[in-house]
């Protein structure tokens, strides 16, 4: 690899760049328009497992890292740097960190009070050795304040939008959709003990997120679906391309998501900016995203909440409706893709 350049960069992106994760999106729509722009942007990946890294992944981390040549701008992203705090010491004084945090890693659901605070004081260390930290929301910067990052090194720089037809609705009955990867963060189960008490409305589910990144939540809400009775209206789609997700989208009348926390959410971005009413949690930056004339949104967790605005939405046209006029304007005010890479290029720029 070449030496420094006032436009080159690294990015280190733990698992798959082609993974459909939301993480993996920003970061990848962010490198081709940097690169589109005229950065040269390498991408290296220190393997699979973060933030709990085994010994393979650690030392190819080290491999990467240690082949840098000096004065590098390494944009890490914040699931492999938050759990690299060692790494990131070490090389503190010859490459130029930037840290880009979707969430703090110890705010992920499932965790056990001792795997949080492992995780909360390695990403604290590995945040102090970062000469910027990017955040993708407002409520990931106001997050950071637990990890000492002054205000001042903090840049939020929200994911983009591509412009998209507006939903046009399912063709019979309610089409609901929820994009997210299968995790306990994204709450599956609640939604599915949700929806189990108003089988006599005429819904459809469509699930569309990974059900391999965590197989046993992932199998534990297919099971759940079976016992609930639920089986033969909720579809489970995997990870699908971006053709396919699109036209989910648009025959689609309600978005759903009861994710317990979100660094940002861009699944709800894309949902407003198909102009589709949202009923989700107020968690992390989900009120930031989702103004209230779009979508409704429950206390986190609470099934009984989550059950009640749902059937006011299954049974309210009206509502529906005006949700989506709301979530049309909100999406016309989410940043376009090539003004959010503007925005990432001109962070960069001040740290080279």
């Amino acid at each position: 690899m070449a030496g420094p350049h006032p436009r080159r960069c690294v990015f280190l992106v733990p698992g798959d760049p082609q993974a459909r994760t939301g993480g993996t999106l920003y970061d990848r729509r962010i490198v081709d328009g940097l690169r589109a722009s005229g950065w040269q942007v390498d991408w290296c990946s220190p393997g699979d497992g973060f933030p709990w890294p085994g010994a393979a992944a650690l030392d190819r981390a080290a491999c990467l890292v240690d082949g840098l040549p000096d004065g590098t701008l390494v944009v890490a992203d914040g699931l492999a740097f938050g759990a690299l705090a060692e790494l990131a010491e070490r090389h503190a004084g010859r490459l130029r960190w930037v840290a880009l945090v979707h969430h703090p890693l110890a705010l992920e659901s499932g965790l056990s009070p001792g795997e949080q605070a492992l995780l909360q004081a390695s990403e604290r260390r590995a945040l102090a050795c970062a000469r910027q930290v990017i955040v993708t929301s407002p409520a990931t910067a106001r997050a950071l304040a637990a990890y000492a990052v002054p205000a001042a090194r903090i840049a939020v720089v929200e994911p983009g939008t591509d412009p998209v037809p507006p939903a046009r609705g399912g063709a019979a009955g309610l089409s609901l959709l929820c994009v997210a990867t299968v995790t306990p963060r994204k709450a599956h189960a609640l939604l599915l003990q949700a929806l189990a008490g108003l089988r006599d409305r005429p819904w459809q589910l469509h699930c569309v997120g990974s059900l391999e990144r965590d197989p046993a939540t992932a199998a534990a809400a297919q099971a759940l679906a079976q016992t609930l009775g639920l089986a033969g209206r909720v579809r489970w789609h995997g990870e699908v391309a971006a053709a396919p997700l699109q036209a989910l989208y648009a025959q689609s009348d309600l978005f759903v998501l009861p994710s317990l926390y979100e660094g940002y959410g861009m699944a709800f971005a894309e949902a407003l900016a198909h102009g589709l009413p949202v009923l989700g949690c107020a968690a992390g930056a989900v009120p930031d995203t989702v103004p209230a004339t779009a979508g409704v949104l429950v206390p986190p967790g609470d099934v009984r909440a989550l059950q009640a605005a749902l059937q006011a939405l299954l049974d309210d046209a009206p509502r529906r409706q005006a949700l989506a006029a709301g979530a049309r304007a909100a999406g016309r005010r989410l940043p376009a893709w090539p003004d959010t890479c503007a925005r990432f290029a001109g962070v960069l720029e001040a740290v080279a």
